[in-house]
């Protein structure tokens, strides 16, 4: 045990705050009023601490805690609450917690352990906060319990072993339901009006001024068009004047022009940021530039791009605000000290989402859709003169619309009704990651991906196979990371052979090797041939799946890391060492969309003629209403493109995808955002019905899929089936009644 001399301000009450408003906390003995009483150390030991002896205060009540001696960063404070979990539940999770340690900060999660009925184990995350020895911070979280556990167990864990995790008070009870989010009124929002002042410099630098000690001036020779993302949303017509903000002197990476703009802002506008951007000499390499937006001291990605000295690049992004900010301000940053930096016709315009809508109806009809043309015989000449009666129902959608799953949904009926019902893909969230097949060295899991398979294959799911290998260092285990070359070798082949060899021929898709353009840590270790060599290897062992690179960032702007230029490079770079690639991943974790960006980055990717996929779509809004506008946004512009083959949403349902960013609530009910995905499978779905002609044909143009016709007369009725797939001409299906 260490001994903590930093005095702390009493929080006194807080805690008890929630047991006033009425939560039926399950965590028994939660401010340790009753000592140690129901508590335990998870192998480590545990100490209570009183007010009156020592310096540091609990954040209420009399007592705290604190889990001493931990050699592994798992080790802390447990209390068993076996038979006190419901399924199908959502709950929250309240803890003041700290640290005791010289460090900065560290990281302390809440985490809980159940085993189910059949001795299934599983890990939930409920919470985690970065924790300090200075002050108690609260620890806030919230999860939905699935299956219904036989043992229970919540716990604390995180911070590197030798480090004390301290509590104070511990809660857990039912979450509450928020009302839902009305959906914003805006008015007069004044779509593609630039809200920037003397953004084409005619008055001189009126409106900017320099963020730091840097200087600028105005000079002449910048693109007279509009950057290509722009000209999608605000036209052809438009030119730019040639002038440019000239920045010299600049001494931080963050200094450069800024201008002021809160009051032009109005709350849920999607605003479109554009710009030209160059660099000057006296940097090493190109040089990242980033429209920043500071909200009120808060960093806000307008969009990024890598820049050199010899070319004008485009920088096309984003922002939205969706709270009523102080202070509001644009600045163009980046580069090292001492490069120049160039910034022209830097324009931030609110965007009319749905101002592409009907072009891409158009577009997805003729991508899409094909005519039909049935022709009917037999039946009396009276059923031929009055027409046959023709019902057409589209039973399957063949184009691939999927959702990642875990192994936990599976225990949700309410779930596996809304999934089977609404896709036609699967993916797994975690169940096929190396870290979860074989978390040790030797301890293999593969019992939660056959179960997912099986399931799959029970409904005739199709299914892609994610990920062979992370190229994060974050996800690779520990036991990996200490091998040294030869053994690292031999253990991403022996991985791939188990892997591969197991599932053979049941994944039609692979990413082979996730976030190239972000992670390097076996590339790092094994050279640069290792990312095709992984490729070859995944082709030989089965050739009939269809290998992807994936990765993020890549269709709104905000990366330099992972612009279309840098991926189509990688994906070259990649074939040109004999790798196999068949297929382009675009996760798709997309904040603030905006169609012309996304369309101009889905062009640039279209030119390597491979099929395109949306792998793991997600979108994020605290209003549903707004989420289900950016979420019609991303599929409208991904259906309507030609290089797109396929759309996967990364989670569906509330706790098991990126927060905020659901379609259906924890308890079932479906939200606006989920309403209208449906709404357009619908649209996206073909129904019709009539007579015949005199001709005795039926004719009516219908989206790709399988279909069934029943065809009826006076006193006959048949019923057949026939599949629209791609194609210009007309498909003939004969009917004989």
């Amino acid at each position: 045990m260490q001994n903590w001399s930093v005095s702390d301000k009493h929080l006194k009450g807080e805690v008890n705050t929630c047991f006033a408003a009425g939560h039926d906390n399950i965590i028994q003995n939660p401010m340790f009023e009753d000592g140690l009483n129901h508590w335990t150390g998870r192998g480590c030991n545990i100490v209570l601490h009183d007010v009156a002896k020592g310096e540091v205060l609990p954040s209420g009540g009399q007592h705290f805690a604190s889990a001493t001696n931990r050699t592994q960063f798992w080790n802390g404070i447990q209390q068993d609450i076996t038979g006190r979990l419901k399924s199908k539940t959502a709950y929250e999770v309240s803890a003041f917690v700290r640290i005791s340690s010289n460090l900065a900060s560290a990281q302390v999660l809440a985490t809980i352990w159940i085993q189910t009925k059949d001795l299934r184990e599983q890990y939930i995350s409920i919470g985690k906060v970065q924790a300090s020895s200075k002050e108690w911070v609260q620890l806030q979280g919230k999860f939905l319990l699935n299956p219904e556990p036989a043992k229970a167990v919540a716990y604390l864990e995180g911070p590197p072993a030798g480090i004390d995790i301290i509590v104070s008070s511990f809660l857990m009870y039912p979450a509450t339901k928020p009302s839902p989010s009305p959906a914003p009124r805006v008015e007069n929002p004044a779509f593609g009006l630039n809200i920037l002042e003397n953004s084409n410099l005619f008055d001189g630098l009126r409106g900017w001024y320099p963020l730091g000690s840097c200087s600028l001036n105005v000079a002449t020779g910048s693109p007279h068009t509009l950057p290509p993302a722009a000209q999608e949303s605000l036209g052809w017509q438009q030119s730019l004047s040639g002038n440019y903000i000239f920045v010299t002197n600049r001494k931080q990476t963050w200094e450069g022009p800024a201008q002021t703009f809160t009051e032009k802002l109005k709350l849920f506008v999607t605003y479109q940021v554009t710009a030209w951007v160059r660099v000057g000499s006296g940097g090493t390499g190109a040089q990242n530039v980033n429209v920043a937006i500071s909200v009120d001291g808060r960093w806000v990605n307008g969009g990024e791009i890598e820049a050199d000295v010899h070319l004008w690049r485009e920088v096309a992004g984003s922002f939205r605000l969706e709270s009523k900010p102080s202070n509001v301000m644009v600045y163009v940053q980046g580069p090292s000290p001492g490069v120049d930096l160039m910034v022209a016709g830097l324009q931030i315009f609110p965007v009319d989402q749905k101002a592409r809508f009907e072009h891409l109806k158009k577009q997805t009809e003729k991508l899409r859709m094909r005519d039909v043309i049935l022709n009917i015989s037999g039946g009396s000449a009276l059923d031929r003169f009055c027409g046959f009666c023709v019902k057409v129902k589209q039973t399957y959608t063949s184009f691939p619309l999927g959702s990642c799953i875990n192994r936990s949904g599976l225990d949700n009926d309410d779930y596996v009704a809304f999934f089977v019902k609404n896709f036609n893909w699967a993916v797994f969230e975690n169940e096929l990651k190396w870290y979860w097949t074989e978390p040790q060295k030797g301890n293999y899991n593969y019992r939660d991906s056959d179960d997912l398979l099986e399931f799959c294959k029970c409904h005739g799911i199709q299914t892609r196979g994610h990920c062979i290998f992370w190229e994060d260092s974050n996800a690779v285990q520990q036991w990996v990371k200490e091998l040294n070359q030869n053994d690292l070798r031999a253990a991403v082949e022996k991985h791939i052979n188990d892997l591969l060899s197991r599932y053979r021929g049941k994944f039609q898709h692979y990413d082979v090797n996730n976030e190239m353009l972000h992670g390097s840590f076996y590339q790092d270790r094994l050279g640069k041939d290792i990312w095709s060599y992984m490729f070859k290897m995944a082709h030989q062992l089965d050739p009939s799946a269809i290998l992807f690179v994936n990765d993020y960032h890549v269709e709104d702007g905000k990366d330099a890391k992972s612009s279309p230029e840098k991926y189509i490079n990688q994906i070259v770079d990649l074939q040109e060492r004999g790798a196999p690639v068949g297929g382009i991943g675009v996760q798709g974790h997309i904040t603030y969309p905006v169609g012309s960006v996304v369309h101009t980055a889905l062009d640039a990717l279209s030119i390597l003629g491979l099929p395109i996929w949306f792998t793991e779509m997600d979108v994020y809004s605290t209003n549903e209403f707004v989420r289900a506008d950016d979420l019609e946004i991303m599929l409208r512009e991904a259906f309507a493109h030609p290089a797109v083959e396929g759309i996967m949403f990364w989670g569906f349902w509330e706790f098991m995808s990126r927060e905020q960013g659901h379609l259906v609530d924890w308890d079932g009910a479906i939200n606006e955002a989920g309403k209208r995905f449906i709404s357009l499978k619908k649209e996206w779905t073909t129904n019709v019905k009539g007579h015949t002609d005199r001709e005795g044909q039926f004719k009516f143009r219908g989206f790709h899929g399988t279909y069934e016709v029943e065809v009826s007369g006076h006193s006959r009725k048949t019923r057949q089936t026939f599949t629209v797939d791609k194609g210009d001409s007309p498909i003939v299906v004969e009917i004989c009644l």
